[in-house]
């Protein structure tokens, strides 16, 4: 409640802002343009991810494994190669219900693509695939939390996959995040390789719905300032654009996304990390959270903002 009630106009002003519009002409509707390319694989896991047969996909549930199943699919569909210790990563671990602690069987799914410049040095690009299941009778489909960043992540894949990285890059799909981030904190435990080899956790956490202030927002460089000039001349995407935040001692409580998502586990294992997301909008956590909610062109850009982050950091970093 508390992260939508700054967006409601109070009652007092209404009367005056309806009396100030009467005698204007309604403002323009404008369709963001769609950047040049194929989304349509982009959108379609979106789709698939939080259609209402995938019952919200939560964790240890048949919707949870239906996504698992899905998301395995499209991965070896790429090409995407399993990680040293297999395409998954199972574990059982206490979450967060609303009636209080429930141990969970999650499972993380991973793929790896070799780095053609510095082999032994990764990227670990992240998602969470699970969402909040089914609560009162209402799934809760999470198509931007976050079927959103599953999709952005799938097509940095593909494009991966024609012109290679620099860097080895790791795949993680996380379940358990809605729970307390359980699946990224098994991973940091038990991860495949060394963390000291990891360069950078890239985490994507609802990437689609940017038109709330048309911007994907990076947070990470003010504990990692060295990154901040690496991706702040990338141009927008449309009408979307980078903005970095949300991670200074100023921003408080749900203002503060320093440990709001996986990478949240990254950063307590001391790994340098950078969360892209954007900001929160009336259906975060509520069962309205539905594709059709998603503008493909914003989808697009914010995709290819992230897309094009991700090559800045891979070619500049290790040098």
């Amino acid at each position: 409640m508390t992260r939508l009630c700054r967006r409601l106009i109070p009652l007092s002003l209404a009367g005056a802002l309806l009396a100030g519009c009467m005698h204007t002409s309604p403002p323009a509707v404008v369709t963001p343009a769609m950047p040049s390319g194929d989304y349509a694989q982009l959108l379609e896991d979106v789709r698939v991810l939080s259609a209402d047969d995938m019952q919200g996909r939560d964790t240890g549930s048949e919707g949870g494994a239906r996504a698992r199943a899905y998301i395995i699919g499209r991965l070896e569909a790429l090409g995407v190669a399993p990680s040293s210790m297999g395409r998954e990563q199972p574990f059982e671990a206490a979450g967060h219900t609303r009636e209080g602690p429930k141990t969970f069987n999650g499972v993380n799914i991973l793929g790896q693509i070799p780095g053609t410049r510095v082999g032994g040095r990764w990227i670990v690009v992240t998602a969470h695939y699970d969402h909040v299941g089914v609560n009162d009778g209402q799934i809760f489909n999470g198509a931007d939390d976050n079927a959103s960043g599953v999709a952005t992540m799938l097509e940095l894949a593909r494009r991966l996959k024609a012109q290679a990285p620099e860097h080895s890059v790791l795949f993680v799909a996380f379940d358990g995040e809605e729970r307390g981030l359980i699946g990224a904190k098994r991973f940091v435990e038990a991860p495949p390789f060394p963390l000291d080899s990891i360069t950078l956790n890239l985490n994507f956490d609802m990437t689609a719905r940017a038109e709330t202030d048309n911007h994907l927002w990076v947070t990470g460089t003010y504990q990692h300032p060295e990154l901040r000039p690496l991706l702040a001349s990338i141009p927008a995407s449309g009408a979307i654009s980078l903005a970095f935040g949300k991670d200074t001692p100023q921003d408080l409580e749900e203002n503060n996304w320093v440990d709001a998502s996986d990478h949240g586990a990254f950063h307590a294992a001391g790994v340098r990390f950078l969360y892209m997301g954007v900001d929160y909008h009336p259906d975060y956590h509520r069962p309205t959270d539905d594709f059709d909610k998603i503008q493909p062109a914003v989808f697009a850009g914010s995709t290819e903002l992230a897309i094009a982050a991700f090559r800045a950091l891979d070619q500049a970093l290790d040098r």
